[in-house]
């Protein structure tokens, strides 16, 4: 990741990373903060960086080719990614919601 994006801090994962991605973390100046439930919970609820990332797949469901289909190359799936969120980001300005393949 480093390689690809140097300017990238903190980056928040989720419990089951070894602590070997904070030494690697570590060697490149980023901060890796682990995001975990509290032991005393039950149930469902949503921890605030956690939710960023499943709303942003929630996002992506909405386009029909991503929740059907999977592209044999990964730089099928990237594309396709990359034009969901362009087509979301895009309508957001004009207030306009993404039309849904489930209607």
């Amino acid at each position: 990741m480093h390689a690809s994006h140097p300017t990238v801090r903190k980056v928040w994962v989720d419990g089951g990373y070894q602590t070997t991605v904070w030494r690697r973390g570590a060697r490149h100046g980023i901060d890796v903060e682990r995001v975990t439930r509290r032991p005393a919970e039950r149930g469902f609820r949503a921890s605030p960086r956690r939710w960023v990332v499943e709303r942003t797949f929630g996002w992506l469901m909405q386009h029909r080719r991503l929740a059907l289909d999977y592209e044999s190359p990964p730089q099928g799936s990237r594309a396709m990614i990359l034009w969901a969120m362009a087509n979301t980001m895009s309508r957001r300005p004009a207030g306009e919601s993404t039309q849904t393949w489930r209607d």
